[in-house]
């Protein structure tokens, strides 16, 4: 897995280390992963990336993985995706790549769109993998919304999640029908290992948390005030979730978030890195070697 990768770990904020993974040469590109996922879930498509040409970089966000957890704050600004944005600025600087385009999956989705939208002048393209804003979002919520989603609202209660979890977090990630040869052993045990530790369990929660409250605030605010992303944006999602059901033309609900946004489905479900690499990744090339 991961083949001519290098594994690091770089302090990116007093207490906050990010690990990562980090392969190949040519214009930098950073993939973050979704919940409960950690940086392994990229272990095909990023070495593909890597061989077309681009340094890759694969961080498990604060909180997950084997990157740092941050003790609870009251508005648990600590796991808002504005503070995960600011982490991978600081790891990818750190790698000597000031400039960098990003692609994120669920809830990286939310941590890149938020690098795009706070740092404008650091990043160059943006992907965002079966989401829409979390702002956009709430605002849309229904009871087909609330329905489907209810995790988001049940993740937002005090203790009661973190309990539920950590008596079976298998049972509760649904690990023990995950096809491993699908995802590769080494990915699977990686995602086992996280779900497994408390604090990180702790951790995710508090990210769908902010979601809830500083992260819906500062889309709201960026909404208000008629901010754009300003790099080019591109948008997937997969044929077999249900973006498509909640939102019909997910593009269109993208519009007006962006100067320039293109996009189309992945034959897939929506672990798409995992489910189909192949197509994700020509999406995703098709993206960064396009000129415009």
């Amino acid at each position: 897995m991961f083949e001519g990768f290098e594994l690091v770990a770089v302090e990116v904020a007093d207490g906050v280390r990010i690990r990562a993974r980090v392969g190949g040469s040519g214009p930098p590109v950073v993939l973050v992963h979704g919940h409960p996922r950690t940086h392994t879930t990229w272990h095909l498509v990023a070495p593909m990336l890597a061989s077309a040409g681009f340094t890759v970089v694969c961080p498990d966000l604060r909180g997950y993985g084997q990157s740092s957890t941050v003790a609870p704050l009251p508005d648990h600004s600590q796991a808002s995706k504005r503070a995960m944005a600011d982490d991978i600025v600081a790891l990818t600087s750190s790698l000597g790549h000031p400039r960098f385009a990003i692609a994120g999956h669920d809830r990286g989705s939310y941590v890149a769109f938020r690098a795009a939208m706070d740092h404008p002048t650091v990043i160059t393209r943006l992907a965002v993998l079966d989401s829409i804003p979390i702002g956009e979002a709430l605002a849309r919520a229904d009871a087909t919304f609330a329905t489907a989603w209810w995790h988001w609202f049940f993740f937002a209660q005090p203790h009661i999640p973190e309990r539920v979890i950590n008596a079976d977090p298998e049972a509760w990630y649904g690990a023990r029908s995950v096809r491993v040869e699908l995802m590769g052993e080494e990915n699977y045990q990686d995602m086992l290992a996280a779900i497994r530790n408390p604090a990180v369990v702790e951790a995710m929660i508090e990210d769908y948390r902010a979601g809830l409250g500083v992260d819906r605030a500062a889309d709201d605010t960026d909404r208000a005030a008629g901010r754009q992303l300003q790099c080019p944006t591109l948008v997937c999602w997969s044929t077999e979730d249900d973006m498509e059901s909640l939102y019909g033309d997910v593009l269109e609900v993208w519009r007006p978030w962006a100067r320039s946004v293109t996009g189309q489905p992945i034959p897939s479900g929506h672990h798409m890195a995992e489910q189909a690499p192949h197509a994700l990744a020509e999406a995703l090339l098709g993206f960064l070697r396009d000129p415009a």
